[in-house]
């Protein structure tokens, strides 16, 4: 069985508080774009085990640390799921606010679910993806949808960008979700982020933020650099997606859009 698991951003991020469990209550609309992929090849196996094997771009956990492994270690355990074998082609940058591993994770579950007739509702994959990441949730549903408390809750979005094009730009460096949080100030604005993206799109420029933004600007200026180009291209909205380093921005036609800084990789996809 082979999936392709694709990338979101964060059209606006607010984190309004910390909670007393120690996570941050957020509110964000988070859309799946098919700009680019990674790929999962899953086989039964004999083994009773997971054999995870890596290809593509490397990254920063080892196999057994590995969200794709997890998942499937919480299916065997909470399901019954059986032996496999995973290949694993990354392309989704990491340390870049895209959520690749835990599509990754979500990808996984729904495989394995198919894979070994489990008959596992969407609600009971949900459930499952929770407990692996607050962003895991999402990857079940792929498709735009509100996402507050850690991430988890979720309602379905009703913002209409089919046929809007995307172009995410993923600088040399990443940012770990630990750094971007250890510089955020929690407020709650005085509209909600539904009530400001129902406003007209050439008003979300000035309404509608991220807000590690503000803190991460100033130490990683390359950020600045990229969102001032993309509007210098004519995005009609552009931002950091997650806690970044991914900018994206969003343009009525299909832009020229080329990298400005050595080893910056750029995307592009139309929304569906």
């Amino acid at each position: 069985m082979i999936l392709e698991a694709y990338p979101k951003i964060n059209l606006g991020l607010d984190i309004l508080y910390r909670r007393a469990d120690s996570y941050h209550e957020i509110d964000t609309l988070m859309l799946p774009v098919e700009a680019i992929s990674d790929t999962l090849e899953i086989t039964r196996s004999e083994s009773g085990g997971c054999n995870l094997q890596m290809d593509g771009m490397s990254v920063d956990c080892s196999a057994d640390r590995n969200l794709v492994v997890k998942a499937w270690m919480l299916m065997r355990e909470q399901y019954g799921a059986g032996g496999v074998n995973i290949r694993l082609t990354k392309r989704i940058p990491y340390g870049a606010g895209l959520g690749g591993g835990s599509a990754d994770a979500a990808a996984t579950i729904k495989a394995l679910n198919e894979l070994f007739e489990l008959g596992l509702t969407t609600t009971q994959m949900v459930e499952c993806a929770a407990r692996l990441g607050s962003d895991v949730p999402f990857f079940i549903h792929s498709k735009p949808m509100f996402c507050r408390g850690r991430g988890e809750i979720m309602t379905p979005a009703e913002v209409e960008l089919r046929g809007v094009w995307c172009v995410i730009s993923k600088p040399s460096f990443g940012i770990s979700t630990a750094e971007a949080y250890a510089g955020v100030t929690p407020h709650i604005p005085e509209l909600s982020l539904e009530e400001r993206l129902r406003q007209p799109r050439g008003e979300w420029r000035e309404s509608i933020v991220n807000d590690f933004e503000p803190s991460l600007f100033p130490r990683h200026s390359a950020l600045v650099n990229i969102k001032r180009e993309m509007y210098r291209r004519g995005a009609f909205y552009a931002s950091l997606s997650g806690s970044g380093s991914a900018m994206y921005g969003l343009f009525e036609e299909r832009p020229d859009y080329s990298p400005i800084f050595a080893g910056e990789e750029v995307f592009v996809a139309q929304l569906g």
